[in-house]
């Protein structure tokens, strides 16, 4: 997909202009800096981990999986899976990213993860 296309499609279903504007670059760089955020200890909110995660289920209707491969593999290997859950964004079952927590969550991750009961 190229990069006008993605910004249109975007903009067509009503994503924040912040993201059209980021376009195809913008989308693979913020998810590979969230792996990153992730990989050394997300300590935001879980609707802040939630609403990161979205990003993933955007690149993953773009058709974009291949440009974040790397990025994937990574968050793999930080995450506990589990089968529940974390967030119903979307309907696909390849979505590894909904179903693991990262392993070393803390601050108020882990507090909202321990209170929903991902976590002991």
């Amino acid at each position: 997909m190229t990069e006008a296309e993605v910004k249109e499609f975007l903009k067509e279903n009503g994503y924040p202009e912040h993201l059209v504007k980021a376009g195809k670059k913008g989308l693979i760089a913020q998810w590979e800096q969230f792996v990153s955020q992730v990989e050394h200890g997300y300590t935001l909110h879980l609707e802040d981990y939630r609403n990161d995660l979205d990003l993933r289920a955007i690149l993953s209707r773009l058709g974009l999986q291949a440009e974040v491969e790397e990025a994937d593999a990574r968050l793999r290997k930080v995450l506990v899976f589990s089968e529940a859950s974390v967030w119903d964004c979307e309907d696909n079952p390849d979505a590894f990213w909904l179903y693991g927590y990262p392993r070393n969550a803390k601050g108020d991750l882990l507090d909202d993860l321990r209170s929903e009961g991902f976590v002991e």
